[in-house]
């Protein structure tokens, strides 16, 4: 399916950011984006959370969490490419809700796949408001992973809108993947091929308690 998250890609991207952290010294966009990671391991370590029954609280945490990590509204312009002009405001917002709630759910998805990885911050790059925050992440079996955060700054935040692993950006991926349905039968499916996975993130949303109220019966 070509809406379909390119697994490699993401699998890297949520390791990277649950890993522990190098301290080398560096700008904000790198501490700001360091404290940020912190505070989603800390949601992951919570014992609380991570008790039966609280996975929808434990994943409505993480979701506030990347909500202050990345620019949204950001990236999905630039996934959108070409096609965002033509857009009107209520279906750019339209687009942003779904396509945040993706990102939002792959990202979650992938966050049981930590186990001790480390992430070495080896430094940052700023100019202006935009910021490349460089990393690489020390897999355990020796071999080193590239990944750059690209961010701009909003207000006194920096936020990330892109993420490129080895090279390969997530947000150029995305945009290839969305201009071929377009340009294969328009705009509305691509809005219909993400509705539909956002109903079915939905659907498994609901499905822990259903089954809790069925064991209960």
């Amino acid at each position: 399916m070509a809406l379909r998250i390119v697994h490699g890609l993401v699998v890297v991207l949520t390791v990277a950011m649950l890993a522990a952290f190098d301290p080398a010294s560096a700008g904000p966009p790198t501490e700001q984006l360091r404290a940020q990671m912190d505070g989603v391991v800390k949601v992951l370590e919570d014992p609380e959370l991570k008790r039966e029954g609280r996975q929808v609280e434990r994943r409505a945490a993480i979701r506030r969490l990347a909500n202050e990590i990345f620019d949204f509204s950001e990236t999905a312009r630039r996934s959108l490419g070409q096609h965002w002009q033509a857009r009107t405001p209520a279906e750019r917002e339209q687009f942003v809700r779904l396509y945040a709630d993706l990102l939002e759910r792959s990202y979650i998805g992938k966050i049981e796949l930590y186990s001790g990885e480390r992430i070495l911050f080896v430094g940052d790059t700023i100019e202006r408001d935009q910021a490349t925050v460089r990393t690489r992440l020390q897999t355990k079996a020796g071999t080193e992973i590239p990944v750059d955060y690209r961010m701009h700054r909003v207000g006194d935040r920096w936020l990330t809108y892109d993420v490129a692993i080895e090279g390969v950006s997530m947000v150029a991926n995305y945009r290839a993947q969305f201009n071929k349905i377009i340009q294969a039968s328009g705009y509305a499916s691509l809005v219909s091929k993400l509705t539909e996975k956002q109903e079915q993130g939905l659907e498994a949303d609901r499905e822990p308690a259903i089954r809790k109220a069925s064991q209960a019966k």
